[in-house]
This record gives structure tokens, C-alpha cells and sequence, in this order.
């Protein structure tokens, strides 16, 4: 029971940031469930921006969001500087948010491929 509850709340946060991007115009919205196959985290959420401008709006965005929603911060965040990929580490929940360039060439869908891959639609993002 408590590992449902546990499960339920990590995706409701991988929502709360995939709609937080998706607030942000962030594209190719991406969320992989992880939790077979990974120790790291349980959900990964991976999204496009483009320019280092949109990147950290994007980043902001989504830290403004979960901190609102459930009083959280990364615990650890990378590229905020002048990046390409901002890397956020919510615990059970890490997001990437790259450029297009970044993540084609890292391609983490394509290293991640046996994880499931969850349908925006049914979690109420709807992409533009």
C-alpha cells in the first residue's frame, strides 16, 4: 500500500513538471517511467526548448511549480549556468531539458528504450 501511494505521488510530480514545461512552450514532452530498470529514480521527464533563454525559463518554471504543489526543491540541479541540458534531480523525479541539438546527439529515449513510456494525453497535456 504505502509503495502505491508512493508511486502515485512520483507520478503526479513527473505530471506537475511535464505540464509546468508544457506551460512554458517546452516541446517534445517526454515521460518515461524508470522504475524496472533504473535505481536513479522512477521517472524521467524529458523535454525540448529552444534557445538557452527558453531553457531556463523552463527550468524556473518547473521549480516555481513543484516547490508551490509540494513544498520541494531540486535537490540538485546542472546547466543553469549557460548550458544546453539543465538536469533537475527532484528525488524520484529527474527532468532533462535540452536543446534540440543536445538531445538528439544524447539521446536518452533511445538509452532508456525499455522503460514505459507515458501518454501525455492521459495525463491531460496536450501538446500545441
Amino acid at each position: 500500500m504505502i509503495e502505491d501511494t508512493k508511486s502515485y505521488l512520483n507520478q503526479k510530480l513527473a505530471k506537475t513538471v511535464a505540464l509546468a514545461a508544457s506551460d512554458r512552450k517546452a516541446s517534445d514532452i517526454l515521460i518515461l517511467e524508470v522504475t524496472e530498470i533504473c535505481y536513479l529514480a522512477d521517472y524521467f521527464v524529458i523535454v525540448t526548448g529552444f534557445s538557452t533563454t527558453q531553457l531556463k525559463a523552463i527550468a524556473q518554471t518547473i521549480e516555481e511549480k513543484v516547490y508551490q504543489e509540494y513544498s520541494q526543491a531540486p535537490r540538485h540541479s546542472e546547466g543553469k549556468k549557460n548550458s544546453n541540458w539543465i538536469l533537475q534531480d527532484f528525488g524520484d523525479v529527474i527532468t532533462h531539458i535540452f536543446l534540440p541539438e543536445e538531445r538528439e546527439f544524447y539521446n536518452l529515449e533511445a538509452f532508456w528504450n525499455n522503460a514505459k513510456k507515458l501518454e501525455l494525453s492521459s495525463l491531460g497535456i496536450i501538446e500545441p
